[in-house]
């Protein structure tokens, strides 16, 4: 990883750092994804207490996936109508 100042159009700064919400964002959506799915599939074969488990992950990173929703509107309207270009 070069050390120096940051290369020119990306956002955030040493001050002020980039949010990482999309990424929270995605690894929920992929958290949701994969505990519904297993658990479904431990719920088919008998496996109740951890299909229960995998369930009540499954609504915490649905819960996470609303909170970072809120938090990136709350961003936007904050922020306003910038530009945000990564080729500006």
């Amino acid at each position: 990883m070069p050390i120096g100042p940051q290369p020119q159009g990306r956002r955030g700064t040493v001050e002020e750092p980039y949010s990482p919400l999309n990424l929270r964002l995605v690894l929920a959506a992929i958290g949701l994804v994969v505990c519904t799915v297993l658990s479904i599939v431990l719920f088919r074969s008998g496996w109740t207490l951890p299909g229960w488990l995998l369930a009540a992950w499954a609504v915490v990173a649905l819960i996470d996936i609303v909170v970072v929703q809120l938090r990136r509107r709350a961003r936007k309207r904050l922020e306003g109508d910038r530009d945000h270009s990564l080729f500006e």
